[in-house]
C-alpha cells in the first residue's frame, strides 16, 4: 500500500516523466525522477579503485610483529 496522493498522477499528463514529482505522506515527502550525475559517478569509481588498491597493498597478513617470515637477530 502506498500513500500517494492523486494530485501527481492527474498533473503528470502534461509534465515529461522526468519532471514528474511523486509525493507522499500527506505531502511531506516528495520524490522526483532523475538520474545519477556523471560526476558522482566518477567519485565512486575512483572511491572503488582506491579501496582495491587499500585492500590489496594494507590488508593481509597476521599483523604487526606477527610475521612468520625469518628474523636474523645480530650477535
Amino acid at each position: 500500500m502506498s500513500d500517494k496522493t492523486d494530485s501527481a498522477i492527474g498533473a503528470a499528463d502534461d509534465i515529461p516523466h522526468h519532471q514528474q514529482v511523486e509525493q507522499y505522506g500527506g505531502d511531506r515527502l516528495q520524490a522526483r525522477h532523475g538520474r545519477v550525475n556523471t560526476w558522482l559517478c566518477i567519485v565512486y569509481l575512483i572511491m572503488f579503485v582506491w579501496a582495491l588498491y587499500y585492500a590489496i597493498t594494507y590488508w593481509g597478513g597476521l599483523g604487526p610483529g606477527l610475521d612468520l617470515g625469518l628474523q636474523f637477530t645480530a650477535k
